[in-house]
């Protein structure tokens, strides 16, 4: 059997070798989520990742891969955040099934921790994903790496075309006089300019009011500067998405907005990103209007569109009243797992 070789990935470079890799360590993840949760997909294609990695100012990668001769047996990725979280570090670890049981996965964990010193990261944060009523294969795994449960997400899948008469009731629900004074507003790919100091905002509170278990998450820093660049990677790497807000026509200040993003590598899936209303704004049924709304202007746009996948917290009974009410179906679990590392000491920071 060949050596175990781990190795730098560039999503950033030209050369035709590293985009090979690159896109070889795509379809590592592939593999492995395939065999984890029946039916999906990495939520990013290649391309999309590489504009990522081109354009984030907020987030630093390091990606890696593992080779047993010209094969790839093993993906790695990590996530650092810049502006804020700096203790934290994100890891995505994948095993294509045909690999496991050989210390690929020990391997990459552990060159895993090392970046994460190195970079005087002291969190790290990983995942795992399996189909509802199945067996967590990587739980074994997370805990003899030390590793502790902070979170559980519940994916759920709605079949579209929905029934155009049940969201339509959704989107006018409790017309009560205080939930009326909340008008709703959409737009497709790019937000007005007037809605980016307030959807700053929103995304600074998804940072603190949505539910986040025992994850150590510290408040996030949010510009309207930030948001546009947010939206503008979206619309670089070819997804279109709409984005529906729910306005308080009282003070004009956004109490709530959410976001579908539909890739061009599964033109027929939505992928439901945030969603979020203002704790001072709930009780007046935003969170179903908003969706509602959304998954109507998603058949209207693109009705190629076959499904709308999401994941929420599974403490998070609100919205997943919401989810059952507008027809999505429970079909997966994530675990959220969390170690505290020691820093290495006299290790300098990597960029």
């Amino acid at each position: 059997m060949d050596p175990l070789r781990i190795v730098p990935v560039d999503g950033r470079s030209d050369d035709p070798a590293a985009r090979d890799l690159f896109d070889r360590w795509v379809d590592a993840q592939r593999a492995s989520m395939a065999s984890l949760h029946t039916g999906t997909d990495p939520s990013w294609s290649a391309s999309e990742l590489r504009t990522m990695r081109r354009t984030r100012t907020d987030i630093g990668y390091a990606d890696r891969v593992a080779l047993r001769g010209h094969t790839v047996v093993g993906m790695l990725a990590i996530a650092m955040p810049l502006h804020d979280n700096q203790d934290n570090a994100l890891v995505m670890l994948h095993v294509p099934p045909e690999h496991r049981g050989g210390g690929v996965g020990s391997a990459l964990a552990d060159e895993a921790e090392s970046i994460a010193r190195q970079a005087h990261r002291t969190i790290l944060q990983a995942f795992t994903e399996y189909d509802a009523g199945s067996d967590d294969i990587g739980r074994s795994f997370a805990e003899r790496r030390g590793f502790a449960v902070v979170q559980t997400m519940l994916g759920s899948t709605m079949a579209l075309p929905g029934d155009r008469d049940l969201l339509g009731r959704a989107t006018a629900a409790a017309r009560r006089e205080d939930a009326a004074a909340y008008e709703l507003e959409v737009s497709w790919d790019g937000i007005p300019e007037d809605w980016l100091a307030g959807r700053a905002e929103l995304s600074r509170r998804m940072s603190t009011d949505a539910p986040q278990g025992d994850l150590s998450w510290d408040e996030e820093e949010w510009t309207p500067q930030r948001v546009a660049d947010d939206l503008q990677r979206v619309v670089d790497s070819g997804r279109r998405f709409v984005e529906v807000v729910a306005r308080d026509g009282r003070s004009g200040r956004l109490a709530g907005f959410t976001r579908l993003e539909v890739s061009t590598q599964t033109p027929e899936r939505a992928y439901q990103q945030d969603t979020l209303v203002l704790r001072e704004a709930r009780g007046h049924s935003l969170g179903l209007r908003m969706k509602a709304t959304a998954a109507l202007a998603m058949m209207d746009e693109l009705p190629a569109v076959s499904e709308i996948r999401t994941w929420n917290a599974a403490d998070n009974e609100p919205m997943l009243a919401v989810n059952a009410r507008l027809g999505y179906r429970p079909d997966g679990i994530q675990r959220v797992w969390q170690r505290r590392l020691a820093p290495e000491r006299g290790a300098a920071p990597t960029g």
